[in-house]
């Protein structure tokens, strides 16, 4: 199935073993590695502030594009300026890949047109098409036109799927043969192929395109050269449809241990496939994407330098939460028409029956949130899924609700004199709205995650400020419409 890992299990072990260890030195090592990287990119700056492009052009010669995009995004303009005129063309094409977004936004404003078609020119065409997809479109339609035809239509038609698809992560470059090939065809092809990334498999194809399966390199080399290749055929191979999102893909990866796996197009014929090293990118955007959506921000903040647009979209997610905390202000002036003395009491209370009820439906939230991120299937399936949260909350709110209650009694004690009620009824008051209130809260963190990924929203929402917000006036409300109750 596929390309697995457990292909060459024995080496894979040992090869384990050793990166284990490793990085128990890797560890001791990080402050001498910061301060070394720190040192090149001061040594880089003074090259940039004398002006010496020759030098510098020597030192960059000898350094990798990962470390030269570092340099590029900590420099001013005119300092990348002089930076890409040293470098080579293929050099310049790969940082300009490696920079993040903010960067590479400014690059693009002063890279000149004719000289940013000269860099996608040097990109794979999988690359190309994600740095293109963030320029607008009649500056991509005119890098499009001065670049080979062949180059032109295959960034076209990877930027014609989603970002976030199959087909938007995918490289074009593979190898395939026919099922009528032989083994001897097969390895010719190999041999004849001028392409410079790593392949593990063969995909098989039929005459009208269609996928079959594929074949691992070792078979080719092990088997006679007259074995037809479809003799040699995986038929259980895992693939992947364009239109997959990539958070699926990720799980086919993760769950069979996959290296690579073929792209197919709605009519089942091979377009591409996808390596593990392109998974773990999407492994980190889908994990950062998620921290900034809980966190009440985005993602596309960090894609632009404009501390302006930055605040902008901060207080697109602040303002309906101070409108959610004006709602809770309400909420609470609503019953100050009780005894003076009672809601002075409860509403002492206010912030740790929102704090406790918040913290618990977050933390259901987060757990269902990353259950449907990761795919287990446990967390697909709501039933399951709310028989073992209801348990839980069942025990967390009779814990919080009973030990709240003793930290209630022990305060309620001082104000015995000034209470028109007992302090008893007070108590039991507070108890049980705790109990209400993190019941609550628990079911909202259960089905929200739910209900937005029903509905075309992403789950990791539910944890966000709106959603905390929301409950806090819900649970407040809970909270003093029973404490108001039992004791007014």
């Amino acid at each position: 199935m596929g390309v697995s890992k457990k292909g060459c299990s024995c080496r894979n072990i040992g090869l384990f073993y050793r990166v284990t260890m490793m990085i128990l030195l890797v560890f001791s090592k990080d402050e001498q590695m910061a301060d070394e990287q720190k040192a090149a990119v001061r040594e880089i700056e003074a090259l940039l502030d004398a002006g010496d492009v020759s030098t510098l052009r020597e030192q960059l010669k000898n350094r990798r594009s990962s470390d030269i995009a570092e340099v590029v995004s900590v420099v001013d303009n005119e300092q990348r300026r002089m930076i890409f005129d040293a470098l080579e063309k293929p050099v310049s094409a790969e940082v300009l890949e490696k920079v993040d977004e903010a960067t590479r936004g400014e690059l693009f404003e002063i890279l000149e047109d004719e000289e940013l078609t000269s860099l996608i020119v040097h990109l794979d065409a999988d690359d190309a098409a994600d740095v293109l997809m963030e320029l607008p479109a009649d500056e991509v339609a005119e890098v499009l036109e001065h670049i080979p035809a062949e180059d032109s239509a295959q960034i076209r038609d990877l930027m014609s799927y989603p970002e976030d698809s199959a087909g938007g992560i995918m490289e074009t470059v593979l190898l395939s043969v026919s099922e009528e090939a032989t083994v001897s065809e097969a390895v010719n092809k190999i041999r004849a192929a001028e392409i410079d990334e790593d392949f593990y498999s063969v995909f098989v194809v039929d005459k009208a395109g269609r996928f079959l399966g594929d074949v691992r390199v070792r078979l080719l080399l092990t088997r006679p050269e007259n074995t037809r290749v479809s003799e040699l055929i995986d038929p259980d191979t895992i693939y992947v449809v364009a239109n997959d999102d990539q958070e699926r893909v990720r799980n086919v990866f993760r769950d069979n241990d996959l290296i690579v796996v073929p792209v197919l197009d709605r009519y089942h014929r091979l377009i591409g496939r996808i390596t593990a090293d392109r998974i773990i990118e999407v492994a980190d955007e889908e994990a950062a994407e998620d921290i900034y959506v809980m966190a009440g921000t985005d993602a596309d903040e960090l894609d632009d330098v404009s501390v302006l647009r930055a605040a902008r979209i901060r207080m697109t997610w602040l303002l309906p939460c101070l409108c959610g905390t004006g709602v809770t202000a309400l909420v609470m002036t609503f019953f100050r028409g009780h005894s003076l003395a009672i809601y002075v009491a409860a509403v002492a209370f206010v912030p740790m029956i929102a704090a406790m009820s918040g913290n618990a439906g977050l933390q259901t939230s987060a757990i269902v949130v990353s259950g449907l991120a990761t795919g287990h299937l446990a967390a697909e399936r709501l039933g399951q899924v709310f028989a073992r949260e209801v348990r839980i909350a069942l025990l967390v709110a009779a814990s919080c609700g009973t030990i709240g209650s003793l930290v209630c009694s022990v305060l309620v004690h001082f104000l015995n004199s000034t209470l028109p009620v007992e302090p008893i009824r007070l108590v039991l008051a507070f108890g049980t709205a705790m109990f209400s209130a993190i019941m609550v809260a628990t079911t909202l963190g259960l089905f929200l995650p739910f209900l937005f990924r029903r509905i075309g929203i992403d789950p990791a929402i539910s944890s966000g400020p709106l959603v905390t917000t929301a409950n806090d006036s819900i649970s407040v409300t809970i909270y003093l419409s029973l404490t108001l109750l039992l004791v007014g």
